[in-house]
């Protein structure tokens, strides 16, 4: 699976995209269906004490999947997106399964 990463308005951090791709590589294990992923984080400066936004939008066969969080940390509004990702992921996978 091909990860795009893209920062808007903050710096550049490795050390989130490790996290990141760690969490979305097991879902690859599960779903080998899926071709790429895009990988949003923002800051929502009227937010406190949220306002770290992760945006993750997965190409697989059919529709798109999306899941967007705002939590109190960019580590874990990743890991909010990624389970919300990974509950659509179950559903595509049993509606592929029983056709």
């Amino acid at each position: 699976m091909e990860t795009n990463f893209e920062y808007v308005g903050i710096p550049k951090s490795e050390a989130l995209e490790e996290y990141t791709q760690n969490k979305l590589d097991k879902l690859e294990v599960k779903y080998d269906f899926i071709v790429r992923a895009e990988v949003h984080f923002k800051k929502q400066e009227n937010e406190d004490p949220k306002g770290y936004i992760c945006n993750i939008k997965l190409s697989v066969p059919g529709p798109q999947i999306f899941a967007q969080s705002n939590e109190e940390s960019y580590e874990a509004a990743a890991a909010e997106s990624v389970r919300d990702v990974e509950k659509q992921l179950k559903k595509l996978k049993s509606k592929m399964s029983t056709r």
